[in-house]
């Protein structure tokens, strides 16, 4: 047994089933229940739970979401934004075992959060990907833009790119625009939507091919909420593949409460008379 089926073994044993946490049904803002909305999760279903970079009790509830799929005989496949699509091999060594976690992080350049807050995640699936595009591409079009792109780069890029719809762009402008000249905008959110792309043609190209598992996305909050980002570029690829896969997307928001009021939560929680639900089903963490 290597270590790391080792530590998914300790997982699975050391790990409640439910950690305590309020949950919303994203259209209702009724309170359920996790095992609610776990009966509505299906083989052959991408779910996309967006989080707060960081917090470790986010994180413990997609790794309850995750022990909860499991518990039910589900096969579950984790893809990551975290970790890039073309460092597939040696993701897979450091499942495997074969590569030590010190040795997995230097060949991936980890930087910036706690690993010990992602390596469960990206362990705990049947199978665990990274899904994201390689920061040089994406800080090359945040700089320059996409005609900047090497030929090279250009092939790493998602076949037939879009950028994210008109109301994820007016959801991105209030977060950034105020902060950069417009054509500085244009890249960083061409950027942006080649984050989802990416990651959108990545969770695909494997459900495609597995129709049998449950694909869980962990992903940044600002992709989720709202359905403008990430689950808005799956949905019409989808389209793109003529129907040929019966998948649906269903989506999870992760709202940390601490510091917030009760007013403050409530309006976290409602759907917005814009942009809609801000997700299926949207769980609370402190």
């Amino acid at each position: 047994m290597s270590l790391n089926t080792l530590l998914l073994v300790l997982f699975a044993v050391i790990l409640p089933s439910c950690v305590s946490a309020q949950i919303f049904d994203g259209e209702t803002n009724t309170q359920i229940e996790l095992n609610q909305v776990i009966e509505q999760i299906r083989p052959g279903q991408i779910l996309v739970v967006g989080e707060m970079h960081g917090l470790k009790p986010v994180h413990d509830q997609q790794m309850s979401i995750l022990q909860a799929l499991r518990e039910r005989g589900h096969k579950v496949a984790v893809g990551m934004e975290f970790f890039n699509y073309t460092d597939a091999a040696l993701i897979s060594s450091f499942r495997k075992g074969e590569l030590a976690e010190e040795d997995f992080k230097k060949a991936i350049s980890w930087g910036g959060n706690d690993f010990n807050l992602y390596g469960p995640q990206l362990l705990f699936g049947d199978e665990g990907f990274g899904i994201n595009m390689p920061r040089a591409v994406t800080s090359q079009i945040s700089k320059a833009g996409l005609a900047s792109l090497t030929a090279e780069q250009q092939q790493l890029m998602p076949p037939n790119f879009q950028l994210g719809n008109e109301g994820y762009r007016r959801r991105f402008n209030e977060v950034m625009g105020g902060h950069m000249p417009p054509e500085k905008f244009e890249n960083y959110f061409a950027a942006q939507s080649v984050w989802d792309e990416t990651m959108a043609w990545q969770a695909l190209n494997f459900v495609e091919k597995n129709p049998d598992y449950i694909y869980v996305i962990i992903v940044g909050e600002f992709h989720v909420a709202y359905g403008g980002g990430l689950p808005d570029r799956l949905r019409t690829r989808l389209e793109g593949l003529n129907c040929r896969l019966p998948v649906e997307v269903k989506t999870i928001s992760q709202v940390y409460t601490e510091g917030l009021s009760e007013e403050e939560i409530k309006e976290q929680i409602a759907p917005s008379q814009v942009d809609g639900k801000r997700a299926d089903w949207i769980f609370l963490s402190n």
